[in-house]
């Protein structure tokens, strides 16, 4: 079972029908919705700040989420997927995003609707990020845009795989 953890008087709040690694850990002021999944050592650490998570949120193993103190909180909207060891620090992530592997998301970055971060980027502190944009380096820059039916068929698809992933643990 995930190490799931209050602080401060915060005890996080997990939806329906998520799938929990057994060595994630959630902590604190954390509120998870629907049919989620959070893989094999994944790190959401809602201690000094707030993360709300929308439904069929996909964080995958070796990702860490966090925050600043009084300052930044993380919003996550419904059908993102988050890839292998993502850093996300205080931003915001809308609906049908995907963060690429290994990419850096910093306090006060937002990434648009369909949005695409690039495997190994790093969005820096305020960056905004437009709806159906692909970014991509260190620190990240504007690629292309994506097309938005593309980009929301594409996560929707990656949205319903981890959850079926998901549902081979259950055995």
């Amino acid at each position: 079972m995930a190490i799931i953890k209050s602080v401060r008087g915060f005890t996080p709040v997990i939806g329906k029908d998520c799938f929990l690694a057994e060595n994630a850990v959630i902590i604190g002021d954390v509120t998870m919705g629907d049919e989620c999944s959070v893989w094999f050592s994944t790190v959401l650490r809602g201690d000094v700040n707030t993360i709300t998570i929308g439904n069929r949120v996909n964080i995958q193993d070796g990702s860490v989420l966090h925050t600043l103190y009084q300052k930044s909180t993380i919003e996550i909207g419904n059908d993102v997927s988050i890839g292998h060891n993502v850093v996300i620090h205080g931003a915001k992530i809308r609906d049908y995003a995907l963060i690429g592997m290994g990419a850096v998301v910093m306090d006060d970055a937002e990434v648009g609707e369909g949005a695409i971060v690039a495997a190994g980027a790093v969005v820096l502190s305020r960056t905004k990020i437009g709806p159906h944009e692909l970014w991509g380096g260190a620190p990240a820059k504007f690629i292309k845009m994506v097309e938005p039916e593309k980009a929301k068929e594409m996560n929707e698809k990656i949205a319903r795989n981890y959850l079926m992933y998901s549902k081979w643990y259950e055995e």
